[in-house]
């Protein structure tokens, strides 16, 4: 355990308090802007972002991932806060918290492996178009200064670690930030700052218990927010976990993750934070930078709020342009540009689902929405797929009056259609023997289907036998099969 501990926490220091800063100065803006979508009070996001980064640091099963205030959470909020106002919002992280913790305790992490590799695709691609699309209002009605200091950010990031002996010391997009902000203070170029996304705070949080009436209606109220809230979150965190695993080529432990994320929404709700997710943008930046343990998310939230409350002055300077250039390279870096290249490899199905989870999270922005319809048509696909697998093969005896039909694959709600129309009924035979030694029945359909196939030869005068089932399947045609009752059998053929 002791072991486990120092390796998590204190076995990349370095790289982790430099990450840690890189991430800390990233968070900022973002928590603002957060803020401002959700219609709340900057240091709201900011609050938020400080304590679940600290507290996951300690309990979330993934090491090295930064979680805070998101946009995708944020979105959520935006009705609620217009109708209901803060103290909702309030009571409605909690209630989120509370519903991750339990859902960390049924395991829904591990919900995860029904999440095809096309749809984390996708996933991660979408979330590099919206990353690279939120930097847009940053470039766009802009004097030439911004684009020059936003191409010289991405200059420093790519060109800075193929210095000799220093490229390799400093995370080059920690550089880009400090050699633009002090670039910009030194010329007194007039662009867009920090200072300029909203007022940072400057007091500590304090503790704050949402001011709602402990009834059925507030309930009521934020129930419905707090589910989506917790869906969303959770969704967001453990496809960023699987992106973190696959970087990093470690594993994380999804229900731990699932348990720390509402510990964390309980402690942001009670300091007067919004509710928040692992990000991925920020923990490709981590990650990237050099970081890999606790330590480093640790860093990024407790300096987030040492920065904002007592170095305020000094982060107004950081242009936005450098931060800019921070995403744009995070924009790069997320997206799988392999997946273009697989387009022409890989089957269409699997092309179509990765394809649609990315036009679905970018045209709602909702990732909930976008990876359920991914999930949906993966496993759709799949079903068809395996559904064509099952066959049935007609073998004549020696005996002219006995017929035996092979039954070889999975028989199922999709299969179960061609397994009844496999069956010659209008032959004139004594006897069918059905083996089903190489199938595997599944499902209530799949039993349904030989209950009619029994009982259409039945009525033609044959005898029918079943033979070779194995285990499980004996077990489901045991406990659902109505070919032996004579009740169930007239109501099927409809009293015939």
């Amino acid at each position: 355990m002791l072991e486990k501990m120092k390796m998590e926490w204190f076995s990349n220091i370095r790289g982790d308090v430099l990450a840690g800063i890189v991430v800390a100065l990233a968070l900022i803006p973002e928590a603002i802007a957060f803020s401002i979508i959700a219609g709340v009070d900057p240091k709201v996001g900011l609050y938020a972002s400080f304590c679940i980064a600290v507290v996951i640091a300690f309990v979330g099963g993934r090491p090295g991932m930064i979680s805070a205030a998101t946009g995708a959470m944020a979105l959520l909020m935006v009705t609620l806060v217009k109708e209901h106002g803060l103290e909702y919002l309030l009571a409605a992280t909690l209630l989120t918290g509370v519903i991750q913790i339990i859902a960390g305790y049924i395991k829904l992490g591990s919900l995860m492996r029904f999440v095809s590799r096309s749809v984390v695709t996708g996933f991660v691609n979408a979330l590099a178009i919206l990353i690279f699309m939120a930097q847009l209002p940053e470039l766009t009605n802009v004097t030439w200064h911004v684009y020059a200091m936003t191409a010289a950010g991405l200059g420093i990031i790519y060109l800075f670690p193929y210095l000799p002996v220093i490229g390799k010391t400093l995370p080059s997009p920690l550089v880009c930030i400090v050699v633009l902000t002090a670039f910009a203070m030194i010329v007194g170029i007039d662009i867009r700052t920090v200072g300029d996304m909203g007022e940072l705070p400057d007091t500590l949080p304090i503790f704050l218990w949402p001011d709602v009436p402990l009834n059925l209606d507030t309930l009521l109220i934020i129930l419905p927010y707090s589910i989506g809230l917790a869906v969303v979150g959770l969704l967001e965190s453990m496809m960023t976990a699987a992106i973190v695993d696959d970087l990093t080529d470690t594993k994380s432990d999804r229900n731990r993750e699932c348990k720390g994320q509402g510990i964390a929404n309980i402690g942001s709700g009670l300091l007067g934070g919004m509710a928040g997710c692992a990000m991925i943008g920020q923990s490709i930046i981590n990650v990237k930078s050099g970081g890999r343990g606790r330590l480093s998310t640790f860093i990024a939230g407790t300096l987030l709020l040492i920065m904002v409350v007592f170095l305020g002055e000094w982060i107004k300077q950081i242009p936005m342009a450098a931060l800019v250039a921070v995403m744009i390279m995070v924009s790069i870096g997320t997206f799988s540009w392999s997946s273009i290249t697989n387009l022409k490899k890989h089957p269409l199905s699997t092309n179509i689902v990765m394809v649609t989870t990315v036009v679905i999270v970018v045209w709602t922005h909702n990732l909930a929405l976008g990876v359920f319809v991914g999930v949906l048509l993966a496993t759709l696909f799949f079903a068809n797929k395996i559904g064509r697998f099952m066959i049935v093969k007609a073998e004549q005896s020696g005996d002219q009056s006995v017929r035996t039909y092979r039954v070889i694959g999975q028989v199922f709600f999709a299969s179960s259609e061609a397994f009844v129309e496999s069956f010659d009924f209008k032959e004139a035979v004594d006897k069918v023997v059905i083996d089903l030694t190489n199938a595997h029945f599944w499902d209530i359909t799949s039993v349904s289907s030989l209950d009619k196939v029994v009982i259409k030869f039945r009525r033609e005068g044959a005898d029918v036998e079943l033979v070779g089932m194995n285990a499980a399947t004996e077990t489901v045609v045991d406990k659902f099969a109505v070919h032996n009752d004579p009740k169930e059998i007239e109501k099927i053929m409809g009293g015939h």
